[in-house]
């Protein structure tokens, strides 16, 4: 099990966020360090290591947290982090650092309060600084999330599922069923589908708009699986497609390759974005690209790093990250294209594997 060594990982970070013991109320970073899927729970991560440790849930989870993580003493209280406050002392913490960027002003004051004399430290951003490089068990969770949005869009194209008289909402429910199908636990976000003109808002939600022919159709989706999301785009046309969608798209797979081929461990994430956008910028289109180049995927679907003009910060070797470069033309549509990839030492490893070659469908 990856959690032991998560929890160690975290260990170490402690001294220098200058607490003895972090007190994790996010329930993404509680399930990150010991596989809890409840929803309602706290965990307190001692620096003197598990035997110190405590994990919080209320009466409806007694059996699951058992069952989750049976290598952590379980607390079965409703309010959770006020309880694992009050056994901060009894536990010997000193110091209890707190997630400062996700407990609010009402929350703060009631662990305050529960933890009596020990200091409350803010401790923001902990967990997500491990969260935003991948171990084996993270990554081979993600290569199955993006294989069965691969395999539910290939089972959408030759089913006919694309063709002209659909809806925009008909095709979407028709491509997360068949992730559904394919062993998803469900859709990783709303999947977006869009066509004709609607191809140009960049989150455009599918309407009953009826698919046409010549239309460009968008489709941003991906699986939940195991907790783990993917994340694709790719951009068809239904019949054959007009001159200047080809040179649309011609132009986002050109941007997308210089994205994902500036992905190299130690690169600032502004200089990805850089590496995309100037090959749109080049074209005359560069108000036309208006969003980041990409983000961070996991178990959520939008996390470290934010790979965009405004990111900060470089990349490491075992990041996944999404590269998505997309020109938008008002009123008369868009294009994007999107992939998962890890960061590694040679090569990006592309997760998601459908062709990025302009499909006529």
């Amino acid at each position: 099990m990856p959690f032991t060594a998560r929890r160690a990982a975290l260990r170490a970070l402690l001294p220098g966020a200058g607490v003895d013991a972090l007190l994790v109320t996010d329930l993404v970073n509680v399930r990150y360090l010991s596989g809890f899927t409840g929803s309602n729970a706290a965990l307190l991560v001692h620096a003197d290591g598990d035997d110190r440790s405590r994990i919080c849930t209320d009466g409806r989870y007694a059996t699951q947290v058992a069952a989750e993580v049976p290598d952590l003493a379980a607390v079965i209280e409703r309010a959770c982090a006020v309880e694992l406050a009050k056994r901060a002392a009894k536990l010997s913490v000193e110091r209890l650092g707190f997630e400062s960027d996700v407990v609010t002003v009402d929350g703060y004051e009631a662990l305050v309060e529960a933890a009596g004399g020990v200091p409350l430290v803010r401790a923001p951003g902990l967990v997500q600084r491990l969260r935003a490089v991948k171990d084996a068990a993270e990554v081979e969770a993600l290569r199955r999330a993006c294989s069965v949005g691969d395999a539910a869009l290939a089972e959408l194209l030759e089913a006919g599922g694309l063709r002209p008289g659909r809806t925009e909402r008909e095709v979407a429910l028709d491509l997360e069923n068949r992730m559904r199908a394919h062993g998803a636990d469900g859709p990783a976000f709303p999947t977006i589908l869009a066509a004709g003109a609607n191809s140009a808002v960049p989150h455009h939600r599918p309407t009953d708009a009826q698919l046409q022919r010549g239309d460009l159709v968008k489709i941003d989706f991906g699986a939940l699986v195991d907790g783990y999301h993917s994340d694709m785009t790719r951009t068809l046309v239904l019949g054959p497609a007009a001159d200047w969608q080809r040179e649309l798209h011609a132009l986002v797979a050109e941007a997308q390759a210089a994205g994902r081929a500036a992905l190299v461990p130690g690169a600032e994430v502004t200089r990805v974005d850089a590496a995309a956008r100037d090959v749109v910028e080049r074209a005359g289109r560069g108000d036309q690209f208006v969003h980041g180049l990409g983000h961070g995927v996991g178990l959520q679907i939008h996390e470290a790093p934010y790979v965009g003009r405004t990111g900060t910060g470089s990349l490491a070797a075992g990041m996944v990250v999404t590269v998505e470069p997309g020109v938008y033309l008002e009123g008369k549509g868009g294009v994007r294209i999107e992939d998962t990839l890890v960061v590694r030492d040679a090569d990006p490893e592309l997760l998601t594997h459908t062709t990025r070659e302009l499909l006529e469908v």
